[in-house]
């Protein structure tokens, strides 16, 4: 599968990129804790994703690049999730989120075929037909259809974050993949606002069986808007009894430069524990964090 999806990628045009695993400041986010690599004065930080260096480089002139690499999280750890994952981080200059949602159907394609399946993908217990469009639907929606609170409420609530994940979310893509588009403003950090509506943002997910696999967005350009996005992000943190994180500075100085854009993130081991039917990402990593 992974040399599937490199084929993908190198047949549209894209440079695969190499950047560093760990460095002295990651992605201010308030619902990932980072892993350390070095403590002190100067602490390093593993890398929750390669996102930061990867703009940096299409702020340089790489207009298509994608990376395979490894990533890490603190304090995550269950059925479908690991402290070190296999990540696929994607980036195309002068393309939007639309264009993601297109290539996200396109790469479960090629992979499929590329593994002589058929379009019919049998997981967790339900058949994915990969062949029609995948079904697209906002977040508003979602909350309407599944959901027992609207969107609106469960922000003022506080407990859009829960209701996401017990409720709206073991019903997606249970028939064949969904892209869950149109998120709140307030829960797309480094995302571009929709031109139409800016309560909203250009961000989606992909969700198969039930299971998130990507997380994509129209990039935020503007350095202003985004530190101060980082910022609040920051205060959030602290209000949570959470470390404040150092600002990637170098990241918003290079941002000014950087071009329209989209990218987005895929978690290739849940990818693959989704095309082998696996019950759960143990069973398809050579070495569980259990038995390292």
């Amino acid at each position: 599968m992974i040399r599937l999806t490199r084929d993908f990628f190198i047949q549209n045009g894209y440079l695969e990129v190499e950047t560093p695993v760990m460095g002295p400041a990651i992605i201010p986010e308030a619902h990932i804790d980072p892993a350390r690599a070095f403590s002190g004065e100067s602490p390093l930080y593993l890398q929750a994703s390669p996102e930061l260096y990867m703009k940096r480089l299409l702020s340089r002139g790489i207009p298509k690049i994608f990376q395979i690499c490894k990533c890490f999280r603190s304090n995550e750890r269950g059925r479908f999730h690991l402290p070190e994952l296999t990540l696929l981080e994607w980036y195309g200059a002068r393309e939007t989120y639309e264009d993601l949602m297109d290539q996200c159907q396109d790469l479960i394609r090629h992979i499929s075929r590329g593994l002589d399946m058929d379009t019919r993908l049998a997981c967790r217990g339900r058949i994915l037909d990969l062949a029609p469009d995948f079904k697209r639907l906002t977040v508003a929606q979602a909350f309407r259809e599944y959901a027992s609170l609207s969107m609106d409420q469960a922000l003022e609530s506080g407990r859009f974050d829960e209701i996401m994940g017990f409720e709206i979310e073991p019903c997606l893509g249970l028939e064949q993949p969904c892209i869950l588009l149109d998120y709140p403003a307030s829960m797309a950090s480094l995302a571009r606002l929709k031109p139409d509506n800016s309560n909203l943002a250009q961000r989606f997910e992909l969700y198969m069986a039930g299971i998130e696999l990507a997380n994509g967005f129209t990039e935020l350009i503007d350095p202003k808007i985004q530190r101060s996005r980082f910022e609040q992000e920051n205060r959030v943190r602290s209000a949570r009894g959470m470390d404040g994180l150092p600002l990637p500075e170098k990241f918003l100085s290079d941002l000014g430069s950087m071009p329209e854009a989209a990218g987005i993130a895929l978690g290739l081991d849940r990818l693959v524990m989704l095309f082998c039917d696996a019950g759960s990402i143990d069973e398809v990593v050579a070495f569980p964090p259990e038995e390292q």
